[in-house]
């Protein structure tokens, strides 16, 4: 049985790649040789000229939120624009909640 795709990204490139996952295989980027970024199999590539979404991605990436599915569906909520992401950034500095459990919830 073969398994579906998945997403890597370079964040310096801003460029996606649909690849079979494996754990064993470090993936490289073709443009510039560094590492990729396993984001899971339910994650959608901003445009490469939208750079709030990539900043906001790269946040994400940063507070080890991916993009895998459950069991039940998607990932879940995930913010998809700048100012969720500092209004939830600020709202963890407030609180004192991890970043990836205030990101992830719907509203902060």
């Amino acid at each position: 049985m073969t398994h579906g795709k998945t997403s890597y990204v370079c964040l310096p490139c801003r460029a996606s790649y649909k690849q079979p996952y494996d754990r064993e295989r470090q993936r490289v980027c073709p443009r510039c040789s560094r590492g990729l970024i396993h984001m899971g199999s339910a994650f959608a590539a901003p445009r490469r000229r939208e750079a709030a979404a990539w900043r906001t991605l790269e946040v994400l990436v940063n507070a080890g939120i991916g993009f895998h599915k459950s069991c039940c569906g998607g990932p879940g909520h995930r913010p998809r624009s700048w100012r969720e992401v500092r209004q939830g950034l600020a709202h963890a500095r407030r609180t004192g909640e991890p970043v990836a459990k205030v990101l992830t919830r719907p509203t902060p």
